[in-house]
C-alpha cells in the first residue's frame, strides 16, 4: 500500500498553485489528489499545461502523447 506521511498539509498554499479546474473535495490536498488519480490510472491536473488540463483527459496515455509531441 502507498502511504504519504506529512507533518502538515498546507491546503491554502497548495490551492494557489493548483491549476485544476474541476470542482472537487480534494483541491489543495495533494496527497489525496495523487492517490485518487493513481487509483484511476490517471495523473493529477498539475502534470498538465493549463490548456490540456481543461480537457479533463488526465490519462497517462494523453500525458505521454503530449510530451512526445513537444520533442
Amino acid at each position: 500500500m502507498w502511504c504519504i506521511c506529512m507533518a502538515e498539509c498546507k491546503i491554502e498554499n497548495n490551492k494557489m498553485k493548483c491549476n485544476c479546474t474541476y470542482p472537487c473535495s480534494r483541491k489543495g490536498m495533494c496527497c489525496e489528489c495523487i492517490l485518487y488519480h493513481k487509483s484511476r490510472g490517471e495523473l493529477p491536473a498539475c502534470f498538465f499545461q493549463d490548456d490540456v488540463e481543461k480537457t479533463y483527459d488526465r490519462s497517462i496515455e494523453n500525458f505521454i502523447r503530449i510530451y512526445q509531441e513537444d520533442e
